[in-house]
This record gives C-alpha cells, structure tokens and sequence, in this order.
C-alpha cells in the first residue's frame, strides 16, 4: 500500500523553522490564502468553539497506523507544537510490534512514509491536542503487515479511534486479505473503536498493481463498509482568521463504488448504486491550500524542515482528532459513526456538514464523479461543521446515535 499524499506535490519545503511568533506565514497572507495552520483550519471547521468550551480530546486516545519509521518524528511534533502554541500530547507512545525497518532516507518509499507520520501525528494532534497518540508502525507497507498491525492495535485495545492514511485499489488486495480485514474492522466495531481511512489522491482512479499507470477503482481499506473514507476539498478560507468562505471538490479526491461490497444499509436513499460509495465524509486536501507541517527528514539534524502539504491522508487523521472530541464530549466510544453521519446529513439542518456541491474527481483521462447537494462520490456528504456535527454524533440533540455498515 501507498500512503495518501497528494502525489504531484506532496510536500513542498518552506525551509527551516523560523522563531516562534513570525507566523502568520507569506502563503497565508496570499489572497486567496495557499496555505493554512492549526488555528485557521479549527477556525474554518469551527473546532476552535470546542476547544474554547474544554473539549479537547481528554481522556481519548487516537492510533495512527503507519509503516516503516520517522527518526525526527518526535523533534517534529515539538517543533510544530512550539510553532503555533499548542500543549504537547499527554502520551506519544510508538509501537512497532514486529520491530522498526532500519531508516534509509535513500528509499523514496521510507521518506514518503516519513511524511505520512509527521502528517498524521501532527494533524491529529492539532485537532484533538488533548488526546493521547499511539502510532504503531508496521515494518513495511505490504497489505499484511498494515492488516497485522491494525489488527495488533484493537485486539490491545490501544485506543479510541483509528487513523489509516494510506490505501490501493481493490483489486491490488487478495480476496483472502479483504475477508480477514473485514474480520477485523468488525472486531473493531464491537470494541467501539472507530476507522478512518483516506479515499485517495488519483480521483476516480488508483494506481494499478504494478504502478504503472492508473485504472478505476475505489480505496481499500476506506471502502469497507465499517470505514469512513475520507475525501478531499479545495478550501477558500482567511489565511489569517480562517474564517470559512467556500469549498469545491479537490480533482483529486479518491471516490468511486466498490466492486466488493454492496451498498450499505445507511446509504440507503442517500445513492442509488447498489454498490458501497466512497468518500463518505472530506476535509481539505488540495496542496494549493496546503496544510503546514514540521518534517526534517531533508534537514541536517540541528534543523527543522518546515513545509506544505496536501492529501487525503490529511482528513483520515483530522477526522480522527474529531471522534477523540466526540467520544470526549458524549462520555463514551462512538464506535462505528457511518449510520450516525448518514443519519445526520438528512437531518433538516444538514447535520453540521459543509455540503460541497462544485467540482469533480474526473483526474488522468479517467471520467469521475461530480460533486453534487447531499452524498457524493467525490465529497461524500462534505467537510464538518464541527460543533453542530459533534452534538448530533455524541446524541445530545436526540437525533445521534450508534451504528454500522453491512459488509459484502
């Protein structure tokens, strides 16, 4: 498997880290902005009137499962912390239960995973900076040994939520692996654990299996029914109060419809095709409205590399960071959220979604989908209002509630 990041430009360097207090930086004062911190993005999603309010993540724990290792992680992670104020974590704990692969910063695969753990940690980290972190990683990127350590995660019980930023195409994955990861996103469930996964980042495509060109498809593991796939959108907001202005679907938004499984009970009279459709929900992806992260793995070692990037892998982490909020604010698991955010979304108010409705996910001669009012193959049902959104998941406006998908 491949991580989720944006491809074409995954990470673009903004040179060493300056002094604490010289943000905001030059791509945020752009109009519109290019980029965006922690707070303009809490600002845009409204995570920030939570935060305000004490729900930051107390008391839950999120797992990001990655593969192969980042020696500066922890620099990093201080490093972004001390740039836009934020507490560090109450635990950051790595785990490798089969052992760490030796870093070669030579391997382009390595260094690329080394950018998807500082993504990750960070993003989630700047969402729900009150939670605990648990990165298990995996010795390397082969379906089995993600499936393994996932696996590892929820039979220990590591944690409240489950961030997977990575994914290929169905048919890249034996029937046999499908079936045992179904088996344990299932356990997954029954445990309350919540699973993220993001779309993609070839639109309506994924690479082949030899990588050599791309071909239609949907995400594995974010299409399994007991997934949220995570999307990706364009966002226009302030560069420096983050105030929201619009969203379009990002062109290279992952989303299509499984071949495996069939449409799930809670996307009934949401899509008609009797199939799974993925995304269900998006978060801003698009690397000309980058996200900033500390990453040093190009630096010498008394330096921190500071750069922009974008993705879907971006969403599966923050999204996470949401459900640690969530689970904070309703005293319990949410575990499985698809029914619940379904059932959300066709609430009156639109159940604290921003609907994106312009833009599609056609990439690379491969014709997508359209974004489109309500669920769409390319959005899902949009990008969170969070606080609205975290009230309806937690049940404390009656119209919340648990629930899971139906697998194939």
């Amino acid at each position: 498997m491949v991580p989720a990041v944006d491809s074409s430009a995954q990470y673009e360097s903004m040179g060493s880290m300056p002094d604490v207090g010289t943000t905001p930086f030059p791509c945020q004062k752009t109009t519109p902005a290019t980029c965006f911190g922690p707070a303009q993005i809490r600002a845009a999603y409204d995570v920030q009137s939570l935060l305000d309010s004490g729900v930051t993540g107390t008391g839950r724990t999120i797992v990001i499962v990655d593969a192969f290792q980042s020696p500066t992680i922890q620099k990093d992670l201080a490093a972004f912390d001390a740039l836009w104020s934020i507490p560090a974590p109450p635990a950051f704990n790595i785990l490798a239960p089969d052992g760490l692969t030796p870093f070669n910063a030579a391997d382009g695969n390595q260094l690329n995973w080394s950018l998807e753990i500082s993504i990750d940690v960070e993003w989630a980290h700047a969402i729900a900076p009150g939670a605990r972190i648990e990165l298990v990683l995996a010795k390397n990127s082969d379906d089995t040994e993600m499936l393994k350590v996932t696996k590892y995660a929820i039979d220990h019980n590591l944690g409240d939520v489950i961030s997977q930023s990575f994914g290929e195409a169905e048919m890249c994955a034996s029937a046999g692996l499908l079936r045992n990861q179904h088996r344990v996103f299932s356990a997954a469930g029954e445990r309350g654990i919540t699973l993220f996964a993001s779309s993609g980042d070839q639109g309506a495509a994924r690479p082949t299996c030899d990588g050599t060109s791309l071909v239609m498809s949907a995400s594995t593991p974010a299409s399994d029914p007991n997934v949220t796939g995570v999307g990706g959108t364009h966002l226009v907001a302030d560069g420096t109060t983050g105030t929201y202005q619009s969203e379009a679907a990002w062109v290279r938004s992952g989303g299509g419809f499984s071949t495996i499984y069939r449409r799930p009970g809670y996307q009934a009279g949401v899509q008609t095709n009797p199939h799974r459709g993925v995304p269900d929900v998006a978060f801003d992806a698009d690397s000309s409205t980058g996200l900033i992260v500390a990453w040093s793995a190009l630096v010498p070692p008394t330096k921190v590399g500071l750069g922009k990037v974008g993705g879907t892998s971006i969403g599966s982490a923050a999204w996470s960071g949401l459900v640690a909020l969530a689970d904070q604010s309703g005293h319990e698991r949410l575990g499985q959220i698809n029914a619940s955010l379904y059932g959300a979304a066709k609430s009156k108010t639109h159940g604290g979604f921003h609907d994106v409705i312009t833009g599609n996910n056609s990439f690379m001669g491969i014709t997508g989908f359209s974004a489109a009012p309500g669920w769409d193959a390319t959005t899902g049902l949009g990008s969170p209002q969070a606080k609205k959104l975290l009230s309806r998941l937690s049940g404390r406006d009656g119209e919340g509630g648990h629930g899971d998908g139906e697998g194939g």
